[in-house]
């Protein structure tokens, strides 16, 4: 898809103000989503990984390779400079408060402060003294159909690192 004369001028003038940092990347790939009306599920089937993995790196919380990053730049027509930033590591976490306002995203911090510690203390329980690892981490999400009105069914799955005694 080729730029306006107007996208090309902002562009432009953005890059001459000031280097391009990795929220201007995440801003313009969610302008763009929106603009092209299209669905994470079908960016992931086009860089061959999940949409929870593909979403999170397009948000900015995960390092591309150069191969997934040409990609998302040819789908999200992205300069140059940005597919470069896609491919370095992130400082992960996104959240713009310690609590999170976002009614959605609070009430996962809800699940998390209510169920914290029964989830740590099952885990510890099972495992053993350690923590359950989001560097290698995957995540699926879907809809699950319920009588009573549809479910959000999140399965999340990390690698078990016990503490080490030194």
């Amino acid at each position: 898809m080729k730029r306006s004369d107007t996208e090309n001028a902002m562009v432009a003038a953005a890059s001459m103000a000031k280097p391009m940092k990795r929220s201007d990347v995440t801003d313009l790939i969610a302008f763009r989503k929106i603009k092209l009306g299209i669905k994470w599920s079908e960016v992931a089937k086009k860089v061959g990984e999940s949409k929870e993995w593909v979403t999170a790196a397009c948000l900015g919380q995960m390092q591309m390779t150069k191969k997934q990053a040409d990609t998302v730049g040819r789908i999200f027509d992205l300069p140059e400079e940005a597919v470069l930033i896609l491919q370095t590591v992130p400082y992960k976490g996104s959240l713009p408060t310690a609590v999170p306002t976002d009614p959605l995203i609070y009430r996962w911090y809800e699940i998390v402060n209510v169920y914290g510690t029964t989830i740590k203390e099952l885990i510890h329980e099972e495992f053993g003294d350690g923590i359950m690892s989001a560097i290698d981490f995957s995540m699926d999400i879907s809809r699950e159909p319920h009588e009573k009105g549809d479910r959000v069914h999140v399965v999340m799955s990390g690698k078990y690192l016990p503490y080490k005694t030194y």
